[in-house]
């Protein structure tokens, strides 16, 4: 059962969230909070598998929030969702500084958002590909790609290391790395691995970051 913890400071957000989340066996919605500082507090006490945050709410803000339970620093940190309005809001840039897994927008409809949930809890950071991809060309073409991987690896990656990570900066699932580069789902996670400790990196998330960043994508 996947639990789930919602925050957003509008009523009908949270509702409708809930009622897509609970009608499937797999995930259980624990608490849903409308401000931010009820988010920690809630999370803290809950240890949910994934957070939804809105970025905007009273309070503490979801950048905030995002800090609080998964930024840099923290012990054992929480699988968040930020959710957001516009795909690319400036704010979605220190969310993923924060340590924020994933993103999805408040429009992006039930599939997506049980999608999100999902991919956040098995450890596919990458929620709602297409906009992370967006989001990631634009902050690298602003120079304003998230610097917390450091940018030269400890050792270099291998090729097969290399094609890992540009396809998870492209917005793939590790099984459709696999697809695409016959690999066993196995070895898609020993490779990406293997990538995130080689550039200093916490999530998928941040290797595709990396990628754009440094040039690796151009």
């Amino acid at each position: 059962m996947i639990r789930v913890l919602i925050a957003d400071d509008q009523e009908m957000v949270r509702a409708g969230f809930r009622m897509i989340l609970e009608t499937q066996d797999d995930i259980e919605v624990v608490a849903d909070v409308a401000d931010g500082i009820a988010a920690v507090a809630r999370a803290r006490e809950l240890r949910p598998d994934v957070c939804l945050l809105d970025i905007r709410m009273p309070g503490m803000d979801g950048l905030e929030v995002t800090k609080a339970l998964a930024g840099p620093g923290v012990a054992d940190p929480l699988k968040v969702v930020v959710v957001t309005t516009f795909d690319l809001d400036e704010y979605v840039n220190a969310a993923l500084s924060n340590g924020a897994n994933g993103f999805l927008l408040k429009d992006a409809g039930p599939a997506l958002l049980l999608e999100a949930v999902r991919a956040a809890h098995r450890g596919d950071a990458l929620v709602s590909p297409q906009i992370t991809v967006r989001l990631l060309r634009h902050f690298a073409s602003t120079n304003a790609v998230p610097a917390a991987p450091a940018d030269a690896p400890s050792e270099p990656l291998t090729e097969r290391e290399t094609d890992v990570a540009k396809a998870a900066a492209r917005g793939l699932t590790n099984t459709e790395i696999g697809a695409e580069l016959y690999l066993s789902l196995s070895t898609v996670k020993t490779h990406l691995a293997a990538v995130q400790a080689k550039i200093g990196a916490r999530n998928r998330v941040e290797v595709a970051a990396w990628a754009w960043r440094t040039g690796l994508m151009s």
